[in-house]
């Protein structure tokens, strides 16, 4: 399929573009094994002035990529203003730190000298999805460009405008040709790439079966590799949580970005005392989001990426009532132009239910009554998934041994705020391995090289 910008508030096709043909994808290819040579000895203030410019420019223009992504996936104008801020922020972040986070780190051996250093491994291949079409770009382009790699980068089909601007970006802020080259290519050339001996390392944020399938290809040619998969986050809700603030929060981790999120809270585990005083405060509250236009400041209810998304939503919805499931609130589609769908709220899946199991990538609220904290664990810990999670409770101490109980990449405790440069993202189990941001991100694809000089004798 080629790419293509379809506004999903009304299901207009704005722009197409073909896939790059095999001449056009040696170019890049050549180019960035070209500029890695050159690129790798530049200085980290050299690449830190380009970044901070970069950062710069979209601040400047914040409204022309937020509108960029609102047209292309649906996000809410306010939220498309803050992705493009914070992919600001993770660029300059980088550019500020990244020199002492790669500094030659000093051993202690029995004899001699000793020290670990850093080194970029080359060109990056990076896959990335449609969900933060700027934010998931800057978070491997503001580490590994630091870092001294380069990158070619293949985003998903559905925001090849975004795509095409970040590229730009770059260039205007004065990366080289090669530093970052965002590829127009199908799935068969993508496996070319993943192939292409000049490449030293792929990074994929994805579905678990582009995961399973691109790690796969990388591992069989003995490249690095790191995913950032799905999530089924649990949101677990304790007897002695204050509802006040927990109820926002929960309308927050679910809906924002239209529940396009992998670390949204998906799972919603509450202990059964203060169950029916949670729902009815979480229901009231979804009920009040209003469908509209995302470019409006004033929808709180904006449409899926595209209508396959739409789809694939109520389907999951329709099989997970097939199979037993209550259905609260919600469970169709909008009835208004665009792809939008109903906030959902199901109840009552037992284990066996798909539901029990699947991710659910939009405004659909899985709902479980448990006993007490152990049970709220144990069902959080019951999933493929590990990305994140969260617990709410009065006592953070109490938040803190939950949290260290629960098996996740990432818990928050009477939070969700996942967004600051400075925290590692990353998941296990199903949710992939790897992590990006904060110090971790930057160690993902560089070569860490023993140094050492002692003086010594050759054994006899």
């Amino acid at each position: 399929m080629a790419y293509q910008s379809i506004n999903p508030n009304d299901g207009k096709l704005v722009m197409s573009f073909e896939h790059l043909s095999s001449a056009q994808l040696e170019t890049a290819l050549a180019d960035a094994d070209s500029c890695s040579r050159t690129w790798k000895t530049t200085t980290f203030a050299d690449r830190a002035a380009i970044l901070k410019k970069a950062a710069s420019l979209l601040r400047t223009h914040v409204d022309d990529f937020a509108r960029l992504a609102t047209q292309e996936m649906g996000k809410r104008i306010a939220e498309a203003r803050g992705e493009v801020n914070f992919s600001a922020d993770i660029l300059d972040y980088y550019a500020d730190h990244a020199e002492s986070f790669l500094a030659p780190v000093k051993l202690n051996p029995k004899v001699g000298e000793a020290h670990m250093e850093s080194s970029p491994f080359g060109v990056l291949f990076c896959i990335e999805p449609w969900n933060f079409p700027f934010y998931q770009l800057a978070r491997v382009a503001g580490p590994q460009l630091m870092a001294g790699n380069v990158l070619l980068v293949k985003h998903a089909a559905c925001v090849p405008q975004c795509a095409i601007a970040f590229e730009q970006l770059l260039r205007d802020a004065g990366a080289p040709v090669g530093a970052y080259t965002n590829l127009l290519i199908s799935h068969a050339q993508s496996d070319q790439v993943v192939d292409d001996p000049r490449i030293k390392g792929v990074a994929l944020t994805g579905s678990v079966a582009a995961g399973r399938s691109v790690a796969a290809r990388a591992g069989k040619n003995l490249k690095k590799s790191s995913m950032e998969l799905g999530g089924s986050d649990a949101f677990i809700v304790l007897e002695d949580a204050d509802l006040a603030k927990t109820v926002p929060w929960a309308v927050w981790g679910r809906m924002y970005n239209g529940g396009q999120t992998c670390c949204a809270a998906k799972r919603f585990i509450v202990v059964e005392s203060i169950a029916d005083a949670f729902l009815a405060q979480f229901t009231a509250a979804l009920s009040m989001l209003k469908a509209g236009d995302p470019m409006d400041a004033a929808t709180t209810h904006g449409p899926l990426s595209t209508e396959g998304a739409l789809l694939q939503l109520i389907a999951q919805v329709d099989s997970a009532v097939a199979h037993g499931a209550k259905l609260l609130m919600g469970g169709k589609r909008i009835d208004r132009p665009g792809s939008f769908m109903q906030t959902t709220i199901l109840t009552d899946i037992a284990p066996g239910n798909p539901a029990f199991r699947d991710e659910f990538f939009g405004p659909v609220v899985s709902f479980f009554r448990v006993e007490d904290e152990d049970a709220a664990i144990a069902l959080a810990n019951d999933s493929d998934f590990g990305l994140g999670g969260s617990v709410w409770t009065k006592d953070e101490a109490r938040g803190r041994r939950v949290a260290s109980r629960v098996d996740t990449g990432m818990m928050f405790i009477n939070n969700i705020d996942w967004t600051d440069a400075e925290l590692p993202f990353g998941g296990i189990k199903d949710s992939g391995y790897g992590r990006e941001l904060g110090n971790m991100g930057i160690q993902e694809f560089v070569n860490k090289k023993l140094v050492r000089t002692a003086h010594l004798d050759a054994p006899v």
